[in-house]
């Protein structure tokens, strides 16, 4: 097959699982084209089966903001064009399903198929927001299929949206081979010299990933570990930073 997929080409999950199901459906003999506005953070740049189409942001004087949803949908005709899709996969709802479902309005006559996955936030946030409630509620009832990463997020968008069409839920996934335990001596005496436990988080430090949560709970663990040691990766620089460090002071 020919597939499109969409998902936001950074380190969020669903953009990390989107890019490696790209991935795994190439090494099954697919032909996947990723769409987005720059390349996935994880793509293989290699694989002659994948390929990477980029979607415009445009800059113009008269917009605040690039209309985005709109330059992609153009984006994804072009590809299904050019390529010859079979399908679209679009990861996270807001603003991809949106923009697919304007993709293949303008390819008819001729059928280009979406299917949308929700991750999370997509639903429990931004989704649901009175902004975009009706036009998420509205691009997840127009998919030709919709999955649902967990049966807690299906229940959720069943509860908020009031969903008529079916949805199945298909857990994230690892590939075990690849992401496997390997233990490191040298890396692990870099950040515990004396052998001590180590407490690790790593995100995007978006406030939906509770940091302070995070933070509070090392403090607990150092009242019974004591030397336990926390490392804190951000992916990026976190917006709140000040108040993060604020608070690992104070405990």
């Amino acid at each position: 097959m020919r597939i499109g997929i969409t998902g936001y080409p950074t380190y969020g999950g669903s953009g990390v699982v989107a890019t490696e199901l790209g991935q795994e459906l190439a090494a099954r003999g697919h032909h996947v084209h990723f769409i987005t506005y720059a390349p996935p953070i994880r793509m293989k740049t290699d694989d002659p089966r994948i390929h990477f189409h980029q979607a415009a942001v445009v800059s113009y004087p008269l917009f605040d903001h690039s209309p985005y949803t709109l330059s992609l949908a153009v984006k994804m005709l072009e590809v299904f064009e050019s390529e010859s899709l079979d399908i679209l996969h679009v990861h996270y709802a807001i603003p991809h399903s949106v923009s697919a479902l304007l993709a293949r309005q303008m390819a008819a006559p001729r059928r280009l198929p979406f299917i949308t996955t929700l991750h999370g936030t997509d639903i429990t946030l931004v989704g649901n927001n009175p902004n975009f409630l009706p036009i998420t509620r509205y691009s997840i009832e127009q998919s030709d299929g919709v999955t649902s990463i967990s049966h807690y997020l299906y229940r959720r968008t069943l509860e908020e949206f009031a969903i008529k069409h079916p949805i199945q839920v298909i857990p994230n996934f690892v590939n075990c081979d690849l992401y496997c335990r390997k233990p490191n001596p040298s890396l692990r005496a870099e950040w515990a010299p004396d052998g001590e436990p180590i407490l690790m988080h790593l995100s995007n430090f978006r406030p939906v990933k509770r940091i302070l949560d995070a933070i509070e709970i090392f403090a607990i663990v150092r009242e019974k570990v004591l030397e336990a040691r926390q490392l804190q990766r951000s992916i990026q620089n976190p917006a709140d930073h000040q108040q993060l460090q604020a608070t690992r002071n104070d405990l």
